[in-house]
């Protein structure tokens, strides 16, 4: 057992597209084998092709409301 007592808890730095502490947690998550980079290309290609489709599904719906009037 040690008996230097505990380490302190390190701050982790926001992501520097969102500026999101949750999103930088889930890049370290998503990372393999120290491959920070490769992580964030997949992490924020997904939250464009969602931003893409929440996007276009709202066109849709407004679209849809406007010819129902």
């Amino acid at each position: 057992m040690s008996r230097k007592g505990q380490t302190p808890t390190r701050v982790l730095l926001p992501d520097p597209k969102h500026g999101s502490p949750v999103i930088a947690r889930f890049i370290n998550m998503v990372m393999q084998s120290g491959k920070k980079s490769v992580a964030e290309k997949i992490v924020y290609g997904a939250l464009d092709h969602i931003g893409e489709k929440h996007a276009s599904s709202r066109k849709r719906s407004a679209t849809s409301r406007r010819q129902s009037k």
